[in-house]
């Protein structure tokens, strides 16, 4: 799959990419595109064109913070090392949406976006209703959304976010789409653990995923 995603990029074709990739169907591909690419071929190949990304990055106690919107809302929230690898992070998602930094003054649903992450970060509870634009599947969206309705201060397992899902044997799908959610913290995938209590992956490393559970663990004024 990871193939196939350079063969959609670089192709002109399709049904090209897919048996450059070694698919012997397309058929094939669409059998695993809603877990592995978040969007069918087509749509992925686009990579977002025609779309106008805005970008900033902060620096936060957890590393730099960059955050991507279009005109609907937050497509891309994500932790880094520096501000140029995310620049190439955000480029890898959309590769074909058009990227211009943010201009101060920032606009002001943009400044309150802010403000509500800088205060989530400094360990105040916000109740977060920040909009999101990203592409997703049925499934991608089911637990996305899932996700978004876990208290703050609370955790539940992959195995109970599946069976919210209808689907209760998904509990690898379930951690797919926590592993593919681009917008960090709006869609809190740092919520949900192994049933035994151990943290599981995390797609921005253990160890903020560790600090953002402490974080909201502790009480604050």
């Amino acid at each position: 799959m990871e193939a196939l995603k350079t063969k959609l990029r670089e192709s002109d074709s399709v049904t090209a990419a897919v048996y450059d990739a070694g698919f012997g169907s397309s058929s094939r591909v669409y059998e695993r595109s809603d877990s592995q690419l978040g969007m069918t071929p087509r749509a992925y190949r686009a990579g977002a064109k025609g779309v106008t990304i805005s970008y900033t990055t902060v620096e936060t106690r957890l590393g730099q913070l960059m955050l991507g919107a279009t005109t609907r809302g937050l497509c891309f929230l994500q932790f880094g090392d520096s501000a140029g690898q995310l620049l190439e992070m955000l480029r890898e998602e959309y590769p074909a949406a058009t990227l211009a930094p943010m201009p101060a003054p920032y606009p002001e649903q943009f400044e309150l976006w802010m403000e509500s992450l800088s205060r989530y970060l400094r360990g105040e509870r916000v109740s977060f209703d920040l909009p999101v634009d990203v592409q997703a599947t049925a499934f991608q969206m089911k637990v996305w959304m899932y996700l978004q309705s876990i208290p703050h201060g609370t955790t539940e397992s992959y195995a109970k976010v599946a069976a919210a899902t209808g689907d209760p044997k998904a509990t690898r799908a379930v951690a797919r789409a926590c592993a593919s959610n681009p917008v960090a913290i709006a869609i809190p995938c740092h919520r949900v653990i192994r049933g035994d209590g151990d943290l599981g992956g995390y797609r921005w490393g253990i160890e903020r995923k560790r600090t953002l559970l402490d974080n909201e663990h502790q009480p604050h004024s």
